[in-house]
């Protein structure tokens, strides 16, 4: 609505008037309830009665009648003339021309000017034409709403088309390309199928180079070997006896040479006849027995050699100096099945594995390359010891067969297939003329090299023989058991010298320290004893369990000892400390792990088929 004008303020005023209530103190008013519709016993009658009973139901009547009666309905009354031109102007925003208006109007309605059909309500022609003016500008607007929708639509469906036409076109452009790669593909497949057998021939030949450069090495290193001891013992002679007996020392050699005696017994008899000692008598030997001796039995060594370990100072294991201890360097995937035992070279750096795929590897490290495979076993292979020169190696398995390779020869020279069970380990006595064996069969066996026979069996244990290793430097042999004992044997009579009893379940492996006068052994259920040799006690015992322990070793100072665990970790034991620590890397159990000869590195295989070195 438009502004109206204010009439003059002077036509109107207020006044105060204060309204009294007559108040009737005197008389006293009777309550009458409104809904009491009874009457008092004293004025009961017929007339009474029938009133009550009219007055009820007209009562009735009228609130029928109330609830009848519809609501008010809205009446739209149409707008007069003043209010659809103030409106009017209103909506077209002009102001100036409604206060002029407003201000003519009031004028002449005050005058008495204006007629009565002036101001009346507007014709309803024009309140038609006004609805259907708002009527025709609504949908003027929604039509260009609709022409601006459809404007983008076009726009978009123009974008939308060009982009099918690219991507179409790129579509061709990559099916062209895909099936180009695809005859490229299966030319380069046909290409490099010819070069198959040239890699494998390569390949063959590289193996076979490395194989032989291996075998000179050992060869010369041997031939070294050879001319040192030669020229020492040339040097002895020409000092002590002179010309005569140099030539009688030098025919000597090549007479026990030819007759097939190895280095060590040449060794032993050169020396007897230089120091005027009398030979082997067989009458007098105290290890003699009734039964006849084979012509080519290798007479066991005095047991008086000094173990050169007893005084050397051995510097702690890198595990002890570094900062956090020994760490993964390398990995090296060598088997597709398990390995069950290592073996290190005693001069080289050089590694044997074992494992349940009947083969033996030998491989270089840290690099992990490979030298040699070893195959001849049936069944899998469960030890390997090298020889004391380096130039054989001894296997076990479970075909019950004890085998002999000469790298020279690149071949197996020996097999001794005596045990009626599986063969669990192997060691070679320090002269590399005797090897020593355990079996499931409860026996163990010593074997002579160069009469190619089982020269003593080992009775005593009442269980399977797990383990067995010699003291360094001496005939005496150690062995576990399944029957919870650890016996030490006298290699030169095949008797048990001492047995220790202390573990409670199998005993998987033993070991001794360089020095020789400690063992260690750990069990089934992963307990690990330590034992004094001299004193036949246990040091110290240490629970590593539940999981059972399958390796042991000494660390070259004495002081470290690693576990192979079947929870796939190495355990370190500190002898001094008594602290254990973990090497985490296997995703298996861990069966074997060795330290090399100066004790910087740790080498570790498992079921998962991988060797594992650590720094």
């Amino acid at each position: 609505m438009a502004d109206v004008e204010a009439p003059d303020d002077s036509a109107y005023y207020l006044d105060q008037v204060t309204i009294t209530e007559d108040l009737d103190d005197d008389y006293q008013y009777e309550e009458v309830s409104v809904d009491e519709e009874t009457i008092a016993d004293g004025d009961e009658d017929l007339d009474a009665a029938v009133r009550v009973i009219e007055e009820a139901s007209q009562d009735l009547k009228a609130a029928l009648r109330r609830e009848g009666v519809p609501g008010p309905a809205v009446i739209e009354r149409p707008e007069v003339v003043d209010d659809f031109v103030r409106n009017y102007l209103l909506k077209m925003g002009m102001r100036k021309t409604l206060e002029c208006f407003q201000t003519e109007w009031y004028e002449l309605q005050q005058k008495g000017l204006l007629k009565e059909e002036d101001i009346q309500t507007v014709p309803d022609v024009y309140s038609r034409n006004q609805q259907l003016d708002d009527h025709v500008k609504l949908l003027r607007k929604e039509l260009d709403k609709f022409k601006e929708a459809a404007n983008k639509a076009k726009d978009m469906y123009v974008k939308l088309r060009k982009e099918r036409d690219f991507h179409r076109m790129h579509h061709k452009r990559v099916v062209q390309e895909k099936n180009k790669l695809v005859t490229d593909i299966k030319r380069l497949k046909k290409h490099y199928a010819s070069y198959e057998p040239t890699l494998r021939q390569l390949k063959h030949k590289y193996e076979t180079a490395m194989k032989e450069k291996m075998l000179s090495k050992l060869e010369r290193d041997r031939a070294v070997g050879q001319v040192s001891g030669l020229q020492a013992t040339l040097k002895n002679i020409e000092t002590g006896r002179g010309e005569p007996v140099f030539l009688q020392g030098v025919h000597s050699s090549r007479e026990l040479a030819k007759a097939g005696i190895g280095p060590t017994q040449q060794s032993l008899r050169e020396a007897r006849n230089i120091e005027g000692l009398p030979g082997y008598d067989p009458s007098k030997d105290p290890t003699r027995s009734e039964f006849k001796r084979h012509p080519n039995d290798t007479e066991f060594p005095m047991d008086n050699r000094v173990n050169p370990y007893l005084t050397s100072q051995k510097t702690p294991t890198g595990h002890l100096t570094r900062t956090g201890g020994f760490r993964l360097t390398n990995t090296l995937h060598a088997h597709q099945l398990a390995i069950s035992n290592l073996a290190l070279h005693p001069r080289k750096e050089i590694l044997v594995t074992t494992s349940d795929d009947h083969t033996w590897k030998m491989w270089a490290i840290p690099n992990g390359d490979i030298i040699m495979t070893g195959e001849g076993h049936e069944d899998w292979v469960s030890a390997a010891d090298f020889h004391p020169s380096g130039t054989k190696l001894a296997t076990t398995a479970g075909d019950s067969t004890v085998k002999v390779w000469d790298f020279a020869k690149t071949e197996c020279t020996v097999t001794f297939a005596e045990h009626t069970h599986a063969a669990w380990d192997c060691a070679w006595h320090w002269t590399g003329d005797f090897l020593a064996s355990c079996s499931m069969d409860n026996t163990s066996k010593v074997w002579d090299l160069n009469s190619e026979r089982c020269r003593y069996t080992l009775r005593g244990h009442a269980d399977s023989v797990n383990t067995i290793t010699f003291l360094y430097y001496s005939n005496t042999l150690c062995t576990g058991s399944a029957d919870k004992t650890i016996s030490l044997w006298d290699a030169r009579t095949g008797l048990c010298a001492q047995t220790f009893y202390g573990h409670m379940h199998s005993v998987n492996n033993v070991t001794f320290n360089l020095r020789g006068d400690t063992i260690a052994s750990c069990d089934s259920y992963g307990v690990l004893k330590l034992w004094d040799v001299r004193a036949i006690a246990t040091i110290t015992s240490v629970d590593l369990g539940p999981h059972p322990t399958n390796r042991v070793a000494f660390d070259p100072s004495g002081q470290v000892l690693a576990v192979a665990s079947n929870d796939g970790t190495v355990k370190m034991f500190e002898v001094g400390s008594g602290q254990v620590s973990s090497l985490t890397g296997h995703e298996d159990a861990v069966q074997a792990v060795v330290f090399d000869r100066k004790g910087e590195y740790l080498v570790s295989g498992g079921s998962d088929g991988t060797v594992r070195i650590w720094s």
